[in-house]
């Protein structure tokens, strides 16, 4: 059976799900394609940072979720080097440690609520992309899209369907993973450490269990090779002074981490986001936050050109600001685990001497934590939006659940929006002072000025003929 959807997106997870929902709530036929036959209750991913809880409360979900996890202020990298996130300019100065199928089920909720379909145990066979769309082939038939997305991880069946090369190489191999119940859990949110030979992160579901990842450099062995928790005991004694009293384990398992990008996001009606497109050791936990901030970038100019609202070249766009994201996330987060790898005591001695000294000039402070938390991330030629106070007591965020470009200004600027108000939301800022700004869907400014220049940024951005 031949079945029909605008846009088909392989992979639930959170990226998928993120894509997903932004698509449906602007009124694009969405299909999601899951090889899964039900929600996942495992997850590598324990932290939520600043810029994605931003773009989660642009979705009327951050606040809900921040119930359902634990804040961390100063992100610990090593025995003396903290990163000081309060100080960040967003209404989230946090990590939020809560586990990835959390953040799953609220951007799935907020899918279908939409009207979006996500079709489980779909495994995709084959996809083939011409000038009229994009086909691909499941157990029980053909599904035709107009455009498709392959957020399907690591592994992904979409890129190998295009040919894409992956280069890249395996930094780590045998690191081993454990959910585990602990007699005296650790007085902070987060316990982690490395000491050279051995590195290990301690983190809590919010249920009685915690997720342990743990690497020895001593015992380096295939990902099929089993898990004991003696080992567990050991490697995390070494790097932490204690095992926290580790008493049972419902799950252990291995996996080696990558650092991969792929060259293009964007072959003809085939793109890429998430693990699909980039994939990078856990170091800083990058990998879901990039993810769901290519989806945030990705949606709005999507529905924009299967709506005939956009050229299709708007989607080229998506490469030129999120590929060089995507670089740079492989760069910090390798920075990380080359640090946490190295083995002479000498050598870590300097490392946390020197780094804890760099992180008290204020500028190498506001870099690292900005980069961290994708606060510091902003694009060429759309730097990212500040959270505005507006004169009606909402917030910019909270303008932008509409899924529509935002022109803050005065509300006597109406009459300049010419024919863009129902594209367009109007929102007065609390201070008057404030530039007229228009700013796009995944709260990225597009345009400052003044009246004169409005709409010829209007036109330039799809708005207005």
């Amino acid at each position: 059976m031949t079945k029909q959807t605008t846009v088909a997106i392989v992979g639930a997870g959170p990226t998928g799900l993120l894509l997903a929902g932004d698509l449906a709530q602007a009124g694009v036929d969405v299909t999601v394609l899951e090889r899964r036959s039900t929600d996942s209750t495992l997850t590598r991913a324990f932290g939520v940072h600043a810029r994605t809880l931003e773009h989660l409360d642009a979705r009327g979900l951050a606040d809900e979720l921040l119930t359902l996890g634990a804040r961390v202020e100063r992100l610990r990298l090593f025995e003396r080097i903290h990163i000081d996130l309060t100080r960040l300019s967003t209404r989230f100065p946090f990590l939020l440690i809560t586990p990835q199928y959390n953040v799953e089920r609220l951007l799935e909720r907020r899918a279908t609520a939409a009207g979006a379909r996500i079709a489980r145990d779909a495994q995709v066979a084959a996809l083939h992309e011409n000038a009229d769309g994009v086909e691909l082939t499941l157990a029980d038939g053909v599904l035709r899209a107009d455009y498709a997305v392959g957020a399907d991880g690591v592994h992904s069946v979409v890129r190998d369907a295009l040919g894409l090369p992956f280069p890249g190489k395996s930094v780590l191999t045998s690191i081993m993973l454990a959910d585990v119940r602990l007699a005296q859990p650790p007085e902070d949110v987060l316990a982690v450490n490395a000491v050279g030979d051995a590195f290990a992160f301690v983190a809590p579901f919010g249920d009685g269990w915690h997720r342990i990842f743990a690497w020895d450099r001593r015992h380096q062995v295939p990902d099929t090779a089993p898990v004991t928790l003696e080992e567990i005991r050991a490697v995390t004694r070494r790097a932490l002074g204690t095992d926290f009293g580790l008493q049972e384990a419902r799950w252990t398992s291995r996996f080696h981490s990558d650092e991969r990008q792929v060259p293009h996001y964007r072959v003809g009606r085939v793109l890429l986001a998430g693990d699909a497109a980039h994939v990078h050791s856990p170091a800083g936990g990058q990998g879901m936050n990039t993810g769901l901030q290519d989806a945030a970038n990705l949606g709005w100019k999507l529905a924009a050109v299967v709506r005939g609202q956009a050229p299709d070249a708007l989607l080229d766009t998506y490469q030129t600001e999120r590929h060089p994201v995507g670089r740079l996330v492989l760069r910090s987060s390798g920075t990380i685990i080359r640090m946490a790898k190295i083995k002479s005591r000498a050598g870590r001695l300097a490392r946390d001497i020197l780094g804890s000294a760099a992180l008290r000039l204020p500028p190498v402070a506001r870099k690292a934590a900005g980069t961290i938390s994708g606060i510091g991330i902003d694009y060429p030629a759309a730097p990212r939006a500040q959270d505005l106070p507006l004169r009606d007591s909402r917030r910019l965020y909270e303008t932008l659940r509409d899924g529509k470009f935002v022109l803050v200004a005065p509300d006597d600027a109406k009459p300049a929006l010419d024919g863009a108000y129902d594209r367009v939301t109007l929102a007065a800022p609390a201070d008057a002072t404030t530039p007229w700004t228009l700013v796009r869907p995944d709260a990225h400014i597009a345009w400052q000025g003044d009246a004169s220049t409005l709409h010829t940024a209007l036109r330039q951005n799809g708005l207005s003929s």
